[in-house]
C-alpha cells in the first residue's frame, strides 16, 4: 500500500493532463490540499498494516518501498508543509492557470519527497532526490523575475555539481558492492571499509548531500534561492524540500549504510557546528526578512547534523526531532513573511514597525515561532535542542555542546531584533492602513503555531511513544 503515496498524486497529474481533464482543472487548487491532508491522517491514525509495504497495489507495483519510524516522521513533516504551502498558493498566486501550473509542479515535488523517504536503494534514492530538485528549481523560477532566475540558476548549478558527485558515488558503490540496495551496500562497505574506492564513494555522496542541504561551505545558493523565490516556494524550500533531499538522505545513509564510521562522525560534527555559527552570525546583519530566515535555516540545519554526528541513539533522536520541529517553525516564519509581503509589498524590515497591532495573528504566531527556534521552553524547539546538547555532552563533545548553547543565544538575539523592527514600536505613516493577512495565511500560521505549542506541551508522551523508536534506525 505504500506505493499509493507515489501513485495517487501521479494519477491525479495524469488525469488533469488528459483533454477531458479540462473541467477538473479549475478544482485542482481546491482538491490538491486533500493529498497532503490525507497523508497526515494516514501517518497519525493509519493502521499498522498500511505501513508494512505488503498487499494491495504493492503486489503489482513493487518499488521496494519501506517505512520505518524515521519515514513516518518525514511523511508527517512533508504532509504538514505541503498542505500549508498549498494554502499559501491559494492566497498569493493569481489567476486560475497560474495556480493550476504551480499546483502541478508542487505535486511533482510531493511525489519526489515521498519516494525519497520510502526507498531503500541508493540509486533510486538519487533519482527521487533529483525529481524533487528539478521541481524545486522550476518553482523558484516560476515568476520569471530577475532575482528569482538568478537564485534558481545558482541552485541548479550547485545541484548539478551535487548530481555529478552522487552519480559517481553510485557507480563506485556498484563496482564494489555489485548492487545498490542499502543492505547490499552496507555489507560491502563493512567487508572492504579500507578500500580507497569506498572512501571516495562515501565522501562524494556525503558532499553531494551537503550541497543539497545547504550546509557550509556549500550554502551559497540558499540565501538567494530562499529570498528571491515566490513566497509559497520559500515555505516549501525552507520547511521540507531541502531537508528531504539533503538532510533526511544524510540521516538515512549515515544510520543504515555508512554506519560506524568515526571519521565521518567527526566530519559531520565539524560541518554542523560551522554551519550553526556561520548561519547565525550572517543572520545578525540582514535587513531583508526572508534573507535573514534563510541564514537562520542554515544555522538550524547545523543542529540536526550535529545530532547525527554524535553517533549515538539519543543524538539521532534529537536530530530527527529537530528536523520535524524545524519544518514546522521555519515554515511558520516564512508564512508570516508571506503575510507581510502580501500586505506591505516588501520584506525589508527597516520599512516596517508596529505591525503587531495591525496584524495580531501574524505577530503572535511569529513570536511563538521565534521562541521555538531559539529553544525557549516549553515550545517544541527547546526539547529537540536540549536532546542534541545532552547527547553531545554524554558523548564527550563538550566544546560542541557549549557552542550549540551560545549560538542559541545569538539566534534569540537576531529573531528578537526582527520582532522589534517588524511588530513593535510606532507604525510608519505609509503602513497606517495595513490590515491582517488574508484568511488562508492566517489559517496556515495558526495551524503551524498550534503544532509548535502542542508538540512542546505533549513532549513527554511523544518522546516515549514516537521518538524513542526512531533510535532503532541505528
Amino acid at each position: 500500500m505504500l506505493s499509493l503515496l507515489v501513485l495517487v498524486p501521479l494519477a491525479g497529474l495524469m488525469l488533469l493532463s488528459f483533454p477531458f481533464g479540462a473541467r477538473l482543472r479549475k478544482w485542482a487548487t481546491v482538491l490538491a490540499p486533500l493529498l497532503p491532508l490525507s497523508q497526515i491522517i494516514l501517518v497519525v491514525f493509519g493502521p499498522a498494516g498500511f505501513w508494512s509495504g505488503s498487499g494491495g497495489l504493492d503486489r503489482f507495483c513493487d518499488f521496494g518501498l519501506k517505512a520505518d519510524d524515521l519515514s513516518l516522521v518525514m511523511l508527517l513533516s512533508i504532509g504538514i508543509v505541503v498542505f500549508v504551502t498549498l494554502l499559501v498558493v491559494g492566497e498569493l498566486v493569481e489567476g486560475d492557470r497560474q495556480r493550476f501550473s504551480f499546483t502541478n509542479v508542487l505535486v511533482v515535488a510531493l511525489i519526489g519527497m515521498n519516494g525519497t523517504v520510502l526507498l531503500s536503494d541508493v540509486f533510486s534514492l538519487y533519482v527521487f532526490i533529483e525529481i524533487t530538485t528539478v521541481s524545486s528549481f522550476v518553482l523558484i523560477a516560476f515568476n520569471r523575475e530577475k532575482n528569482a532566475l538568478e537564485g534558481a540558476f545558482k541552485y541548479i548549478m550547485l545541484s548539478a555539481v551535487a548530481t555529478v558527485l552522487m552519480v559517481t558515488s553510485v557507480a563506485l558503490l556498484l563496482l564494489v558492492a555489485h548492487g545498490t540496495s542499502f543492505s547490499v551496500v552496507r555489507e560491502a562497505l563493512q567487508a572492504s571499509g579500507s578500500n580507497v574506492l569506498v572512501k571516495i564513494a562515501v565522501g562524494a555522496f556525503i558532499c553531494g548531500l551537503f550541497i543539497k542541504g545547504g550546509l557550509v561551505p556549500f550554502h551559497g545558493w540558499v540565501p538567494d534561492a530562499y529570498s528571491a523565490a515566490p513566497a509559497p516556494v520559500s515555505v516549501l524550500l525552507a520547511g521540507i524540500s531541502t531537508k528531504a533531499t539533503g538532510i533526511y538522505a544524510l540521516i538515512r545513509l549515515v544510520a543504515h549504510v555508512f554506519a560506524g564510521s568515526q571519521p565521518l562522525n567527526h566530519v559531520l560534527l565539524f560541518v554542523g557546528v560551522v554551519s550553526i555559527v556561520v548561519g547565525a552570525l550572517a543572520a545578525l546583519g540582514q535587513r531583508d526578512m526572508k534573507r535573514m530566515l534563510a541564514y537562520s535555516s542554515i544555522s538550524q540545519v547545523g543542529y540536526i547534523v550535529l545530532g547525527v554526528g554524535c553517533g549515538t541513539p539519543l543524538g539521532m533522536v534529537g536530530a530527527v526531532f529537530h528536523l520535524f520541529n524545524h519544518a514546522v517553525f521555519k515554515s511558520l516564519l516564512f508564512v508570516n513573511s508571506a503575510a507581510l509581503e502580501q500586505r506591505l509589498g516588501t520584506t525589508d524590515m527597516n520599512q516596517m514597525g508596529g505591525l503587531g497591532s495591525r496584524m495580531p495573528f501574524t505577530g503572535a504566531t511569529s513570536v511563538l515561532a521565534t521562541l521555538s527556534t531559539a529553544g525557549i521552553p516549553p515550545l517544541s524547539g527547546f526539547w529537540s535542542k536540549l536532546i542534541i546538547i545532552v547527547a553531545l555532552w554524554q558523548a564527550g563533545y563538550l566544546g560542541y555542546a557549549v557552542l550549540a548553547i551560545l549560538m542559541s543565544v545569538v539566534t534569540l538575539a537576531y529573531l528578537l531584533g526582527m520582532q522589534r523592527r517588524v511588530f513593535f514600536g510606532k507604525v510608519p505613516e505609509a503602513l497606517a492602513q495595513a490590515t491582517e493577512a488574508s484568511f488562508g495565511l492566517v489559517v496556515a500560521s495558526v495551524v503551524l503555531a498550534g503544532v509548535t505549542v502542542g508538540v512542546g506541551v505533549l513532549f513527554p508522551w511523544l518522546f516515549n511513544t514516537f521518538l524513542l523508536p526512531v533510535s532503532g534506525i541505528l
